[in-house]
């Protein structure tokens, strides 16, 4: 199919990472054209406004009628000699009790179709920074792992991520000197722990590189106590929401441009 950058992607396997962390391996011949080095990056899934994943078939009569949505992933893995494409997704509902692209992601098995759009750019932490600050829920896990597996070897710092259960810490492939903090928030989106463990963190006496993307009300108060109590400045860090409680992606886009024109 690939029209523009749009691809038919099939799923290849699917397996939970841990209870709450779905991991999808795609492939098809529209995957050879993929280009790599966009790991960290982001690619979109197509599905209808009823919420199933858009087909070849329907591609046309779907998007002329406008009855089409994207939902947005972290490219985890791209491996060209096979043209494979990982995603892994943070597993939730939402208050209206369908999240289109986490219960696609639940259900899948070897075969289902579906079709991706991108890549977008890559979102990387600086790679000479004195040391590093990674803050993100289950969401961001997927970026902020790629992140680690990129760093120097001498790299340190800390990342401190959020996830909705115990059984949700793993292993991460990352520098010997680099800290995990693990918290634990049954309730994302609420209550959220990021706030208290970043404003209680040790500070270095150098400047980090701030990597952030969590929640949007979360996102906000993170960056206000980066720039007004840690003097950090835009190149100093990568800050964003990458959802929002209770709002859908369409609604959360909305709001970050409202958000962005506030911030300049």
């Amino acid at each position: 199919m690939a029209v523009g950058n749009y691809r038919k992607t099939h799923v290849l396997t699917s397996e939970l990472v841990t209870p709450n962390l779905k991991r999808v391996v795609l492939g098809g011949a529209d995957l050879t054209s993929f280009p790599s080095g966009y790991e960290c990056g982001y690619v979109k899934l197509l599905f209808t406004k009823q919420g199933s994943a858009l087909k070849e078939e329907e591609a046309f009569e779907q998007l002329s009628k406008k009855n089409i949505m994207m939902r947005t992933y972290t490219v985890r893995m791209f491996d060209k000699a096979t043209a494979t494409l990982t995603i892994d997704f943070a597993l939730h509902t939402s208050k209206e009790g369908t999240s289109p692209a986490s219960d696609w992601a639940k259900r899948a098995t070897a075969g289902d179709e579906i079709i991706i759009g991108g890549p977008g750019s890559t979102k990387l932490a600086d790679p000479d920074a004195n040391w590093y600050l990674f803050i993100g829920d289950m969401t961001a896990l997927p970026a902020i792992s790629c992140n680690l597996e990129r760093l120097p070897s001498t790299a340190q710092g800390t990342a401190i991520i959020e996830v909705t259960s115990e059984a949700d810490i793993h292993t991460l492939n990352k520098p010997d000197n680099i800290q995990v903090l693990w918290l634990v928030n049954p309730s994302p989106g609420q209550n959220s722990l990021l706030v208290a463990a970043v404003k209680a963190l040790d500070w270095l006496t150098e400047k980090p590189y701030v990597w952030c993307a969590c929640e949007f009300e979360t996102m906000r108060t993170i960056r206000r106590f980066l720039k007004r109590e840690k003097q950090l400045e835009k190149q100093d860090m990568y800050i964003s929401s990458y959802w929002k409680y209770g709002r859908t992606e369409d609604q959360h886009k909305v709001d970050k441009r409202t958000d962005a024109e506030l911030e300049r």
